[in-house]
């Protein structure tokens, strides 16, 4: 298997952190991953808060119904973006986010994405001080796994369709 696919299989969702610190050197390069994505018109709208306090990160945890495991995390990433002028938001965002977790991966560290539905900006926004005009897109708590999952591969062959679809 090449590299490529070696660390797309890798990458698992981890909830499980050590609590140690990340180093910035490799949130930094998973952030470079990040914003190599694909993005339509070449808009690339995303920006990044990086959340290192442990109290902020506490407070995230909280703030999300399903990210309280995030509290051991070394790290929060929180993309986001202007939707407005941004055809492919979504699109473009969830291309970063992908990079990143399978960056991540490679580095040696864990990640979840937690997304952030439209109940969740206002109690996020005040914990990262985020403008009204920028939409957040996910919670992904990055940090030294203290659990180990298997590769694995998700590949179903009945979803696959040939030519045309077939039921």
């Amino acid at each position: 298997m090449n590299d490529a696919l070696h660390w797309i299989t890798r990458r698992r969702s981890i909830r499980q952190f050590t609590g140690d610190p990340v180093p910035r050197e490799k949130i930094t390069a998973a952030l470079q991953a990040a914003m190599t994505a694909p993005s339509a018109r070449n808009l690339q709208p995303w920006n990044f808060v990086v959340v290192t306090d442990r109290e902020t990160r506490a407070a995230l945890a909280k703030a999300h119904p399903y990210a309280g495991f995030a509290v051991d995390a070394g790290a929060i990433v929180v993309p986001f973006g202007k939707k407005k002028g941004a055809m492919s938001f979504d699109q473009d965002m969830a291309a970063a986010t992908e990079n990143l977790l399978i960056a991540v991966a490679g580095l040696g560290l864990g990640a979840t994405w937690c997304g952030l539905d439209d109940t969740l900006q206002d109690r996020v926004r005040a914990l990262l001080g985020v403008p009204d005009d920028f939409h957040l897109f996910a919670l992904i708590p990055v940090g030294v796994p203290a659990e180990e999952k298997p590769a694995r591969t998700q590949y179903d062959e009945t979803k696959v369709h040939w030519d045309k679809y077939k039921a």
